[in-house]
């Protein structure tokens, strides 16, 4: 809750709230709702109310011009809402259309996932059950079990008993899904979506048909206190778990029963004393208060007082929330600078953050402008030319904001160890399959630069994003992934440096990393072209900014040289090395 630095960040979100557009401000700023390193913002979570409110403002007049054309038909006559079904349907039909042309294995999904069009389909589908099952026929089928003293005939219990059959159907495909499917899973955005939301149609259904099971269930009284609050419990449950999180924090059973009971707290309380108020008309009723010349007179001095301190504490409430928007929406408080393990961070999608505690110490450079003997290492690589693939581990070896002393880049690092020509294609949440808008993956990166002729050396310095993919759901295994980058480079020479986090848990941990290099060491063993750099054994934990990630710009100047150092140590200029792995 002390990181000023998301708070900050908090400027457009905020304004996008206000206005029920999170989930285009989203998709305009290219930021992945999956692949992250940095914790979540508070507010990530409406991007789904965003969606509602939206079809709340076009629905009506879709609604409206659809029971015009039907009444002209119908000529006036009643019993024509039903018939909407079929054009709503369609329309959800539409919406799952556009979800389907839109998605592309290997594509981060999140235009897809947060886009309107694309899950307008969930709410049509709702919408047309309405239409079909209305409260009245959903009372008729559910009736009671006994006309004028006899017990109801077996086939009028049938409808009843069918919902329950439908929903429980219905309940078990939603468990599944939970169960069994991750947010890369293709067959979500081919389908599971639309099956989701017919099964819960069919859950709907049965709740709102008295007598059925499922209302039973359903409507039990603890059920039924948190389905009225869940609302509230939506909107507070995000923001008190990850503004009270400790950042690279372990899951955490006590501390996960205080969040959710201060959420259903506070939801509560809100329910109480704001949301029931204003659906029963307390807006309207102060309004009219406030309105009449002698509201004073008619109020004792005892509720008087109580109102101006309700008052107060609201002003001097929303005020202090007011104060805190208002000093991330103006830039007015900024992020710390921080020193040392730096106080930024950065989400998968972003460009790098600026360096935490300045740059790195400058290398010794000669006059001349080449670097001093001092610092040649000595050692020498055969590879004449390289091609260093990276996403955004890599981004602060070739920053000049990060390095500014050139010496200290990649490019330089590698020159110091013979290589002549160095191509680099580093690009900010890249992984081998998945690819962001406006992005090309690391082996998209491979057959470019393959088509424009390079042969040489390739280091690839990929695996972070792609063992969390994998973590998450994706097809396609951490093997087949290095398999796939290791074709695209056609026998050359390839060096591959393996991964570490600081983080204990979450797609990034620490466990996922080790995945990772273990699948590097058992592919090393079927390529004899390959080797490995063991990066995860000389990291510090010092050179960490706070994503646990990232570097410092001294974790990078030192990244850079133990990279080129080690390509030197994997393909010599003289002799062979000794094994897969080179540290």
């Amino acid at each position: 809750m002390g990181d000023r630095a998301r708070l900050a960040g908090l400027r457009g979100a905020v304004a996008a709230a206000a206005t029920y557009c999170s989930n285009w401000y989203l998709i305009v700023q290219g930021q992945s709702y999956f692949a992250r390193f940095a914790p979540p913002a508070p507010l990530d979570h409406l991007w789904s109310l965003a969606v509602e409110e939206q079809f709340y403002l076009a629905w009506p007049w879709l609604l409206l011009a659809g029971l015009l054309v039907v009444r002209k038909i119908r000529r006036g006559r009643p019993g024509g809402v039903p018939w909407l079904a079929l054009p709503t349907l369609l329309l959800a039909a539409a919406s799952a259309a556009v979800m389907l042309a839109l998605y592309h294995p290997g594509l981060d999904p999140t235009r897809v996932y947060e886009g309107t069009d694309t899950r307008a389909a969930g709410l049509l589908i709702g919408a047309a059950l309405a239409m079909i099952w209305s409260s009245r026929r959903a009372a008729r089928i559910g009736s009671d079990l006994k006309v004028a003293g006899h017990a109801r005939p077996r086939s009028r219990r049938t409808p009843r008993v069918a919902l329950d059959v439908a929903s429980a159907a219905g309940l078990a495909g939603i468990f599944l899904m939970i169960w069994r499917t991750g947010e890369y899973s293709p067959f979500l955005y081919q389908g599971g979506l639309v099956v989701l939301s017919f099964a819960t149609a069919a859950v709907i259904a049965a709740a709102a048909t008295p007598g059925t099971v499922t209302g039973r269930v359903l409507g039990w009284t603890p059920m039924r206190w948190l389905g009225v609050r869940s609302y509230g419990i939506y909107l507070c449950h995000y923001p008190v778990i990850v503004l009270t999180t400790p950042v690279n924090a372990t899951e955490n059973l006590p501390r996960a029963a205080w969040q959710t009971a201060v959420t259903i707290v506070v939801s509560a309380l809100s329910w109480q004393y704001i949301e029931s108020p204003i659906r029963r008309g307390a807006l309207g009723r102060l309004w009219k208060q406030l309105r009449s010349p002698d509201w004073r007179t008619r109020t004792t001095r005892q509720a008087t007082l109580a109102a101006r301190g309700t008052a107060l504490a609201a002003v001097a409430g929303g005020g202090a929330v007011l104060l805190v928007a208002c000093a991330g929406l103006t830039g007015a408080v900024q992020a710390p600078a921080g020193s040392g393990g730096g106080g930024s961070s950065l989400a998968a999608g972003s460009s790098l953050p600026s360096p935490p505690g300045g740059a790195a110490p400058a290398a010794s450079v000669a006059p001349s402008g080449k670097r001093s003997p001092a610092t040649d290492s000595g050692l020498r690589t055969s590879c004449t030319a390289v091609a260093h693939i990276g996403d955004s581990t890599s981004e602060g070896m070739v920053s000049a904001t990060y390095l500014a002393n050139p010496a200290q880049r990649l490019t330089a690092q590698y020159q110091d160890v013979g290589v002549k020509t160095v191509e680099t294609d580093i690009s900010g949440a890249r992984s081998v399959v998945e690819t962001l808008p406006g992005q090309t993956n690391g082996y998209q990166a491979a057959q470019a630069l393959t088509a424009h002729g390079f042969k040489g050396c390739w280091v690839l310095a990929l695996g972070t994003n792609d063992t969390a993919d994998v973590a998450i759901g994706s097809p396609s295994s951490r093997m087949q992934r290095i398999q796939q980058m290791m074709s695209a480079a056609h026998g050359q020479p390839v060096m591959w440096v393996n991964v570490i986090s600081l983080l204990n848990s979450g797609d990034y941990s620490e466990a996922n990393m080790q995945l990772w290099n273990q699948t590097l060491q058992q592919a090393c063993s079927k390529y004899k072209n390959m080797r490995i750099f063991n990066w995860a054994s000389i990291a510090q934990p010092s050179w960490f900014i706070n994503d646990g990630i990232h570097y410092t710009p001294a974790g990078y100047a030192v990244r850079a040289q133990q990279i080129a150092q080690a390509l030197a140590r994997a393909f010599p200029a003289k002799g062979k090395s000794p094994g897969c792995t080179v540290s």
